[in-house]
């Protein structure tokens, strides 16, 4: 990839950085509230942001505007454009962000997400993290693609513990997200702060033990992931390989994927795409099944409904006629009395 340094420069970000003050509540109340604010829950277990399941497709929804999982296609394009707006937003902004995990590894492959991974991440520093919490909290940013053909709204919303720099319990590890509030699928943002100055000065860490040194991070490079202008850490290439070991940047082959050196993307391998074939194939089987199923279900109950109808008039009639011949009787024995 071809990059050129930001003029970010750590040792001058470092020394706007200041202990924070606010609390969760605080943090909430400053922002601008939008018509999704009530509908936030911690659920009573303290984690602030919730998932509509734990696997890797379920975890990564938003529970709030998860309406059933999307098609691998749907997936791509809403994490291509997601991408786009976050990076969009952001810049526009002056805010400093960068792209991290698995999504750096994509961009150092060829500039995209990968196609698997139904994980995006982003990093803040600390400072900027707070900022957007004060500032940009519930914000809703409207997106349009340079085509003008696509047109979505994204949400931006900060867990109030972001204050809290230590992990604790490990439940709000995540300290924002940006969120297609039309599926639920999300960008997590993570802070990075120099945690324990007096001790480790110049390491940044996260909440979930990932750290790194000043010189790895600044000066951020620019340069294009999902066709915006987007930041990369300095030393991308040490933070990758500490994370994934040397073997991700070679390594040709990986999660039913090969990469196709010539037009400089990840393919699906053919025996992914007979497993895929096979699992549809019998996805549309089992639905034919409970379709079946549930015709066969309504015919029945249209049928007992039916026949119970049919004994009620039956019923209704022989009472009927057991009323007439009692009448009958009645006026007969009248009549003899008379």
């Amino acid at each position: 990839m071809k990059l050129s340094i930001c003029t970010v420069v750590a040792a001058l970000l470092a020394k706007t950085i200041a202990a924070p003050t606010s609390t969760p509540d605080d943090l909430v109340d400053v922002a601008e509230r939008s018509d999704t604010e009530l509908e936030r829950r911690d659920g009573g277990d303290g984690k602030y942001f919730h998932e509509p399941g734990g696997d890797n497709t379920l975890g990564h929804y938003d529970k709030r505007y998860f309406h059933g999982v999307v098609s691998d296609d749907e997936r791509r394009d809403t994490q291509k454009h997601m991408m786009r707006a976050y990076l969009d937003f952001f810049n526009a902004n002056n805010l400093d962000t960068w792209i991290a995990h698995g999504t750096l590894l994509g961009w150092w492959w060829n500039g995209q997400r990968l196609p698997w991974d139904f994980d995006l991440d982003t990093q803040v520093s600390d400072a900027t993290l707070h900022h957007l919490g004060e500032v940009y909290n519930q914000t809703k940013y409207s997106y349009t693609s340079e085509d003008g053909q696509i047109e979505r709204v994204y949400l931006l919303d900060v867990n109030p513990w972001i204050w809290q720099r230590e992990r604790g319990d490990g439940l709000n590890v995540i300290d924002a997200r940006w969120i297609d509030l039309r599926n639920g699928l999300f960008i997590d943002i993570t802070g990075l702060a120099e945690t324990h100055p007096d001790k480790q000065p110049g390491i940044w860490s996260c909440k979930n033990y990932h750290r790194y040194r000043t010189d790895e991070l600044y000066p951020l490079r620019e340069t294009m992931f999902e066709g915006a202008v987007a930041r990369v850490p300095y030393s991308y290439d040490k933070i990758l390989t500490d994370e994934y070991k040397e073997s991700a940047l070679v390594n040709t082959q990986f999660n039913g994927h090969q990469w196709n050196p010539n037009a400089k993307v990840w393919e699906k391998t053919q025996e992914t795409i007979r497993k895929e074939q096979e699992e549809q194939k019998q996805k549309e089987e089992e639905e034919e099944r409970k379709k079946n199923e549930e015709e066969k279900k309504k015919i029945e109950e249209e049928q007992k409904k039916l026949e119970e109808k049919e004994a009620k008039k039956k019923e209704e009639e022989e009472e009927e006629e057991e009323r007439k011949a009692e009448e009958a009787k009645a006026a007969i024995q009248e009549a003899q009395m008379a």
